[in-house]
């Protein structure tokens, strides 16, 4: 991968393209002179994510699933570097359908390195996550920080995805980034806490129905700082599994949150909370992770969690769209 100042031109694949992250991150690679072949089955992104990226030239959408093998490595042909983005991430359902992180984050991702290897693709950056770490007692919690037990399906088979992706590092020469997101805010931003806040405030703003006791700390990234970081690692980092942290120097309650969204939009509304320390099963009461090693390459955040939350909420407003397949 190269950055904005290099003359050389990559060729990029980038699944789950239509996405909130990944689409953010294709029009970032198409403004700095990429080509980008975008991989989507649409179970959760939407076109109107890919409405600029359409308008270039220098993209090309492919509509199928990662479980299709043989369309999977016909699309990656040719390509330089993978951004492997897609995944389920309904972590708080995720007990619902216990198969669905195994199919679409483990085997999609095993689908992904086979589908490099047969096109000599040796270069992948993985979106993970913070929730690897489960209910850890170090916080904050740095990359080499221990694993205690798994309390997620979702974590446990992004974890088994950072497995296989070191795994083939070894065996076959790859290169990887892999990044472990707290979560990602901003604009496109359209499943998490903020979401849900925001929904239930336009369909009765007098009342805000809060899972746990509103004492759980967050930690949260807005979506450009993300961006900026990814690419600022694979220009900077020479590792052969690169692992890194990405968040802020700083987390927040719930609470906190409910009171900036609140006074942003002006409202008091009655506040009802479920009870407990946490939302569902696999929600950690407290995610802080340590980005010292992030910040060593030069990068840090320009927006902060409030800013960040603020930001989202104007998205929303602006964009009240996002809601009618969910209303």
């Amino acid at each position: 991968m190269t950055n904005k100042n290099q003359l050389k031109k990559e060729k990029c694949f980038v699944t789950g393209c239509a996405g909130f992250i990944a689409s953010n991150l294709v029009e970032r690679l198409l403004n700095e002179g990429h080509e980008v072949i975008g991989y989507d089955n649409f179970s959760t992104g939407k076109n109107e994510f890919l409405s600029e990226a359409a308008q270039s030239p220098e993209f090309t959408l492919v509509r199928d699933d990662l479980l299709n093998k043989e369309k999977l490595s016909e699309a990656m042909f040719g390509c330089d570097f993978v951004f492997h983005l897609a995944a389920n991430a309904d972590v708080r359902f995720g007990t619902d359908h216990p198969g669905r992180d195994l199919e679409q984050n483990t085997i999609a991702t095993f689908n992904v390195l086979e589908a490099m290897r047969v096109n000599n693709i040796r270069k992948i950056a993985f979106s993970s996550t913070g929730s690897v770490y489960g209910e850890t007692e170090v916080i904050p919690t740095p990359e080499n920080g221990p694993f205690p037990v798994q309390t997620s399906l979702y974590g446990a088979s992004k974890l088994a995805c950072e497995g296989m992706i070191a795994a083939y590092c070894e065996g076959f020469d790859f290169q990887a980034y892999i990044f472990r997101f707290v979560s990602i805010l901003g604009e496109r931003y359209t499943h998490g806490h903020v979401f849900d806040f925001y929904k239930q405030l336009l369909e009765h703003p007098d009342s805000l129905d809060v899972l746990g006791d509103g004492s759980q700390r967050k930690s949260y990234l807005y979506i450009q700082d993300c961006i900026d970081a990814i690419l600022l690692t694979i220009s900077s980092a020479k590792e052969k599994v690169n692992i890194l942290n990405l968040g802020t120097n700083e987390y927040c309650q719930v609470n906190d949150s409910i009171r900036w969204i609140c006074e942003y939009l002006n409202l008091s509304p009655q506040l009802n909370y479920s009870g407990g320390d946490r939302g569902w099963i696999g929600d950690n009461p407290f995610i802080f992770l340590d980005t010292a090693k992030i910040n060593k390459l030069g990068w840090k955040p320009k927006l902060s969690i409030k800013e960040g939350i603020i930001q989202t909420v104007k998205y929303l407003e602006n964009n009240k769209w996002v809601f009618e397949e969910k209303i």
